[in-house]
């Protein structure tokens, strides 16, 4: 039967829709793959300034045949083809944790498919959030792997430390990604003014980047519409000036491709030639932010941006820089701007120097957010974070942050002055942070996406080799510059671990100090215990039982108010937490006790400060709660003691182990999300139940009276029968990390009108 002219006007007018649904979302996917080029690539762009140069450093020398720079044009293409592209762009992009990406996603997928935890409590914490399910059956040999990391708390520990390695030499890049783009970009006036004086280089080069972290505490989004223009500007001139020395200079260097003037690289050179390996590497700097940055763009705008443009520019680039090498080796040190044609030097020169500057932005954004991922893990001390926009999600300023690698930055140029020993210490953190990232894949493959072992097993013997051979190569410049972010990820580490150890011991303190509010009832009528007007919010670690800190308040002060709320803030292994999935909410001991437990759930790229009114959000989720549970009760007709939930006595193990956070799973049946409580049926009359009612209006009552923040500032001491080591750890580097970082009070934006803190001492 033929379709009649209306159904043929619909079928045409539903094609034509989709077909203007594909041109949008088409023209929304090149917009962000043109955003992309400013924020993710300008860090990779800038590598031509300074891979040839590094890498014949050594004693590395130029023959009559070329085939040295033939070998390392190899190396170069091979390299850029098999880590960036087949590794990452085809690979490692698609294991997006919900859109997010980098070292801390693939360790949060692993989390939550292995029973991997760094923080207390998690598994009770996170099992509800809808949209970070673990759906697939788990094959026999994932289930093995996991059965392995749950038996052997020491690996799954030392996992978490083999993570923050990669996160402390990714950091170490913040540090050196400005120092060598900046100072590479600016020694190239050396080329048109030879007698200008290096340190007067370097003075330059210290006035830009002095200007680069100052300009920090504006964001990024003042003058992001500025990077993507540039660094495309960029991009098209090397690319241009590439073709341009390829005619010109040597038309056969694309026999350079070809894999075996590797080998015959290796043979030639022998041990020199695998050190020069160090700087070969330096061309893939960046890289990682391909996959860090994914949260910012989508994952097919990346991939466009860098297979049709980044990637063919790069490559023309490096070949005609091999090209003019060829055919002047005296230039070696000075070969990127010696082979920029005379008329255009200064343009290329200026847009060098603004490449240089938008890499380095990209680099140090990163660091930041790195750096607020570990603050929300507990495995860094608590610092000042500002968010510079209201409508990009992820630009923050970290102050304190930012001086320091200012400072170390400056201290690497001016100690330094050269970008060959500089690049020894670049080439060691991007090998390592890269082997990190491969190592980790490895595991996502087999416990996530349930693939063979083997596949795993292939996958990083192949990349991780490849890898490992750029890790030897540059450790053999550890004297020569190769120590910078070996010292730096020490220290970083040191930071990370103490903090994170410290924290550890005073929630095993509190675990093992928790009292029972049956006990601290029953204590009432000898201690002339009181109920005082308004609402007490008692913040606590602990998702379960009473802390010993408001167990240490009742008895020096016996009185608390008249509604009682723990609250506790929790960090998730997810990126985000929906809003109503962010808390938790439940009741402790008896109605008439009028004690609650409110959990407070954030990802570990949400917001800490929140854009409403806590409080009240707060007391709207316990109103709608009591009218949930009352609703069930109703509805079941069971009595009154099924409807209570009494959690305080619930007891949690305190042999957590290892210095990383890890804690098995509590069911709780009293915990209730917002999301939960919301779809209360209407035709229910709650007007029935008067106790009900009344306790509603006891709260906003309450609520009127006004509330009261309870915070214990507590200070950690190790136990006199403790090792030095540990009376080191916590008594000297925690303890000024303590008092350094930011407190409590304004970590959490507690108002200091209603602020009241509870001082005690924990001996761990």
């Amino acid at each position: 039967m033929n379709p009649t002219l209306s159904e043929r006007a619909v079928e045409q007018g539903s094609w034509s829709s989709q077909q203007n649904m594909k041109r949008i979302s088409c023209k929304n996917m090149l917009t962000l793959a043109y955003q992309s080029l400013g924020v993710v690539y300008g860090d990779l762009s800038t590598s031509p300034l300074y891979v040839y140069k590094t890498t014949f450093s050594g004693k590395l020398s130029l023959h009559e045949n070329d085939e040295e720079i033939y070998g390392v044009l190899s190396f170069i293409f091979w390299t850029f083809t098999l880590i960036p592209l087949f590794k990452y762009i085809f690979i490692v992009m698609s294991a997006e944790d919900n859109g997010e990406g980098g070292t801390f996603a693939l360790y949060s997928l692993l989390c939550r498919h292995a029973k991997l935890s760094v923080l207390p409590n998690q598994q009770a914490v996170d099992e509800r959030l809808s949209e970070y399910g673990t759906e697939g059956s788990d094959t026999q040999r994932s289930s093995m792997l996991k059965s392995f990391f749950e038996k052997h708390p020491k690996f799954r520990n030392g996992l978490m430390i083999f993570v923050l390695l990669g996160t402390c030499m990714a950091i170490g890049d913040g540090i050196l990604t400005p120092a060598i783009s900046v100072l590479s970009a600016v020694s190239g006036v050396k080329v048109k003014i030879t007698e200008l004086h290096e340190n007067y280089v370097v003075l330059i080069s210290c006035v830009i980047l002095v200007g680069l972290f100052y300009l920090q505490h504006h964001g990024t989004r003042r003058v992001a519409f500025l990077f993507a223009p540039i660094v495309t500007a960029w991009l098209l001139c090397i690319s241009g000036i590439g073709i341009y020395n390829i005619f010109r200079w040597n038309p056969k260097i694309f026999h350079a491709l070809s894999p075996l003037y590797m080998f015959k690289f290796l043979k030639s050179n022998g041990i020199e030639g695998w050190i020069s390996l160090g700087g070969v590497v330096l061309s893939i700097t960046g890289t990682e932010t391909m996959f860090a940055d994914l949260g910012h763009f989508s994952a097919l705008s990346i991939k466009v941006a860098f297979t049709f443009l980044v990637y063919p520019c790069l490559i023309l680039a490096y070949m005609g820089e091999a090209a003019f090498l060829s055919r002047h080796h005296e230039d070696i040190q000075r070969s990127f701007y010696k082979a920029i044609p005379e008329a255009v030097f200064w343009p290329i020169f200026i847009v060098a120097t603004f490449a240089a500057v938008v890499g380095s932005q990209a680099v140090i954004s990163a660091t930041f957010s790195m750096i607020s991922q570990c603050c929300s893990l507990n495995c860094f001390p608590r610092v000042k974070i500002v968010h510079t926009s209201s409508t990009i999600y992820g630009q923050i300023y970290i102050p304190e942050v930012n001086w320091i690698l200012m400072c170390l930055c400056l201290a690497v140029t001016v100690g330094l002055k050269d970008t060959n020993m500089i690049g020894h210490a670049y080439g060691l953190a991007v090998t390592t942070v890269m082997f990190v990232t491969t190592c980790l894949m490895s595991m996502v493959m087999t416990i996530v996406w349930k693939q063979r072992i083997a596949v795993a097993v292939a996958f990083l013997l192949f990349f991780g080799s490849i890898e490992l051979l750029y890790i030897s190569a540059s450790f053999i410049k550890v004297p020569e510059g190769g120590w910078i972010p070996l010292v730096l990820s020490l220290i970083f580490m040191g930071i990370m671990y103490s903090w994170n150890y410290g924290t550890l011991k005073k929630h095993q303190f509190d675990v093992e100090s928790k009292v029972s509010m049956n006990r601290i009832i029953a204590l009432g009528p000898s201690l002339g215990m009181v109920r005082v007007p308004g609402i007490g919010l008692v913040y606590s670690n602990l998702v379960t039982g009473v802390p010993a800190v408001f167990g240490h308040f009742v008895t020096n002060l016996p009185a608390f108010h008249q509604v009682l709320v723990f609250v506790c803030i929790k960090s998730v292994q997810v990126p985000h937490v929906s809003e109503g999935e962010r808390f938790l909410i439940g009741r402790v001991g008896p109605k008439e006790f009028s004690m609650f437990r409110c959990i407070v759930r954030y990802g570990y790229k949400d917001l800490h400060q929140e854009n409403y009114d806590f409080e009240n959000k707060l007391v709207s989720g316990i109103i709608q709660f009591i009218e949930m549970e009352g609703e069930e009760c109703l509805l079941t007709m069971t009595n009154k003691s099924h409807c209570e939930f009494d959690i305080s006595d619930v007891e949690a193990p305190a042999d957590v182990p290892g210095p990383i956070f890890t804690y098995p799973n509590h069911e709780e049946n009293m915990v209730r999300s917002l999301s939960d409580i919301q779809k209360v049926k209407p035709e229910v009359g709650l007007v029935e139940s008067s106790l009900l009612k009344t306790e509603s209006l006891e709260i906003l009552k309450a609520r009127e009276s006004g509330v009261v923040y309870i915070l214990g500032h507590s200070y950690a001491k190790a136990k006199i029968s403790s090792s030095l080591l540990k009376k080191f750890t916590i008594n000297v580097i925690f303890a000024f990390l303590s008092k350094n970082c930011r407190g409590p009070d304004a970590f959490l934006n507690v108002p200091h009108t209603s602020l009241l803190e509870v001082g005690m001492i924990y001996y761990v």
